[in-house]
């Protein structure tokens, strides 16, 4: 048998209501009486017959959501340590697999200890972790783009 020799079958769709001898005349298949078996617009998948609905009836999702947080990709000084290179930026934490989107704002956390100097340039680091990297003899410099708010207040800081 090849498939192609096959004929196509199509199942002819029902003929509701169209008489008693029809199979499906009468009621159409919708038993009798009752909101359901009016013509017009169906009831809602969550109705439950006048009965208060169940999320209605469940607690509303309640707390602060920050709009501006910030969520950062977090590396520790120890995990610094192991990298061969003394000047740490993104590219090379992306390479060392320490970083994985691009998208997010690196942070360096003070976990962990630092014996040597390096210079760290990433988009922000906890105040312990600046202070272990200029213990050890090394600096942190900001990537981080201000925003809109740190650049107006400069600005008036300027004017005043």
């Amino acid at each position: 048998m090849k498939l192609n020799t096959l004929i196509r079958y199509k199942k002819a769709r029902k003929r509701r209501g169209r008489g008693i001898s029809a199979g499906l005349g009468k009621t159409a298949g919708r038993g009798h009486k009752g909101q359901k078996a009016r013509a017009g617009k169906k009831l809602r998948p969550t109705f439950e017959g006048g009965q208060t609905p169940l999320f209605q009836k469940l607690p509303k999702y309640r707390g602060f959501h920050n709009l501006n947080r910030v969520e950062y990709q977090v590396v520790n000084l120890g995990q610094l340590e192991s990298l061969k290179t003394t000047d740490i930026t993104r590219e090379e934490l992306e390479k060392a697999g320490l970083v994985r989107r691009r998208q997010l704002p690196v942070k360096i956390l003070g976990d962990g200890e630092l014996t040597r100097a390096i210079k760290v340039a990433v988009d922000a680091a906890s105040a312990s972790a600046i202070e272990k990297i200029t213990k050890a003899g090394g600096s942190f410099t900001s990537t981080a783009k201000p925003s809109a708010k740190k650049l107006k207040e400069e600005a008036v800081e300027k004017t005043a």
